[in-house]
């Protein structure tokens, strides 16, 4: 795909609707800045409103990709370009959701887990030191704790990362 040229479509279509920016912005219930940032090739319409920007500029989703009006003799062979291309652009696309969003737990539940590690450690050594066999059971909370954080970042993961996979049920 080919962001600058189907930018440029965008903007030709829109202008032979006689439509400017703002008016097609409101129409998609976006901000004229997302129609600018298409219209200029820096990013690509959210896949959600894809097919409201087709109905709206009388063309098909497959010339969208395109980033051209298609001849009907040739649409078959577009359609399948444009899918095989599609596929091959998001199959990381999973990946980085996931990468992602487990950064992001991180990242936001740092202080959480380290002042919880702190903690069990303190008692895990205190117990050492008194030797009177509580360190074990801190041992114990320690791990369960553990496994309780990486199945809450795991369920967090699966509900954003995949969110858009079980939407298309």
């Amino acid at each position: 795909m080919n962001q600058e040229k189907i930018g440029k479509f965008i903007a030709t279509c829109r202008k032979e609707q006689n439509l400017n920016q703002e008016q097609l912005a409101e129409k998609l219930g976006v901000s004229s800045k997302s129609i600018s940032r298409w219209e200029n090739g820096r990013t690509l319409p959210d896949y959600a409103i894809i097919k409201d920007l087709c109905k709206t500029l009388n063309i098909s989703i497959n010339e969208l990709f395109s980033g051209k009006k298609i001849e009907s003799k040739n649409f078959k062979e577009i359609a399948d370009n444009n899918l095989l291309n599609a596929l091959e652009n998001s199959s990381f696309t999973l990946k980085e959701k996931i990468k992602y969003y487990g950064d992001k737990w991180d990242k936001e539940h740092f202080f959480e887990l380290t002042i919880a590690m702190i903690i069990i450690i303190g008692f895990i050594i205190y117990g050492f030191i008194k030797d009177n066999g509580i360190q074990f059971i801190f041992m114990i909370i320690g791990f369960t704790y553990g496994i309780w954080e990486n199945n809450r970042k795991k369920a967090y993961i699966e509900r954003n990362a995949y969110k858009q996979i079980k939407d298309k049920k």
